[in-house]
């Protein structure tokens, strides 16, 4: 685990997680316009004509080349795990920018989860893998991915609220850490050069992939709270990227008795996400803080579902 993949992934997740504050900055900005369709998508244009908006958005580009250079230069199954720390970056950029404090609940779900993840990936010290996939791995586990993702929704669409919002949450993580493979796969081969890999299929499916997790995650969103459908994409994205660099990209982690302080992380990591995910500061829903710019995270609202 070097520190150059580290840093790049963590800047990934800042660039994320400042994008997401930004957008949000530039849609409580303005002023709602009605309820209506043709209300609806005016207020849209005239948010993503603002400056945050426009910021954000170039941050977005910029976290994702940093995700894929780390992917390039790292392991899969440390990457993904640490842009877990995008909760704990939206929490500290978003309270800057809202002028929220934050309570003593959402700084311990802070502490949980930074502690689960240095904990976890301190522990599992992942071994350096392959820059590409080894050979003729990619047809069973992209049948895997494609059987688990297809049987989630299924079961999604059989139960309602908080079940259904983590099932998707869940279904969404599996295409995310999906894409992330491709991404690495793509990166691994660039030293074919640009053009080659331009006619092969690895970018194509890790645009799909990655257009079918967005759309999942909205689902999500939209089938509960935030609180719900964040832990499941949290640990979802995390744990499915472990299993994919071991698959397709021969990482391994420590087994064992270190199994014991690897899964006393992953609960960290999942207590610190329902944690933060139930904090205004992190779930999206700021508005002008009460009293003046000072004012407290009350930490018990359910967060609007959003993520960029």
């Amino acid at each position: 685990m070097s520190a150059l993949t580290v840093g790049l992934a963590l800047l990934a997740a800042l660039g994320n997680a400042s994008a997401s504050v930004l957008q949000r900055r530039a849609a409580t900005d303005e002023a709602e316009g009605g309820r209506g369709a043709r209300q609806a998508m005016r207020w849209l244009g005239r948010v993503l004509r603002r400056p945050y908006w426009l910021a954000g958005a170039g941050l977005l580009a910029l976290s994702t080349v940093l995700q894929a250079s780390a992917l390039a230069v790292g392991n899969l199954s440390v990457v993904q795990p640490l842009l877990a720390s995008e909760l704990l970056f939206t929490l500290a950029v978003g309270s800057v920018v809202f002028h929220r404090r934050p309570n003593r609940r959402t700084w311990l779900a802070f502490t949980a989860l930074a502690v689960g993840l240095a904990l976890f990936l301190g522990v599992a010290a992942p071994s350096s893998g392959r820059p590409t996939a080894l050979p003729g791995r990619w047809p069973a586990a992209a049948a895997a991915v494609l059987c688990a993702v297809t049987l989630l929704i299924v079961l999604a669409r059989v139960v309602r609220g908080g079940s259904r919002a983590a099932l998707l949450g869940l279904s969404s993580a599996v295409s995310f850490a999906a894409t992330a493979a491709l991404m690495k796969e793509v990166m691994g081969r660039l030293t074919q050069g640009v053009a080659t890999v331009l006619t092969q299929w690895p970018p194509y499916a890790a645009v799909t992939m990655g257009v079918v997790g967005f759309l999942l995650l909205q689902s999500a969103f939209r089938a509960g709270s935030l609180t719900a459908s964040q832990p499941a994409l949290t640990l979802g994205d995390a744990v499915t990227s472990v299993a994919l660099g071991w698959a397709l990209f021969d990482e391994h982690i420590a087994l064992g008795v270190q199994v014991v302080p690897e899964v006393a992380g992953i609960v960290l990591i999942g207590a610190g996400s329902i944690g933060l995910a139930s904090a205004v500061s992190v779930g999206g829903t700021w508005d002008a803080a009460p009293g003046g710019r000072n004012g407290s995270d009350p930490g018990t609202q359910e967060p609007a579902p959003q993520r960029s």
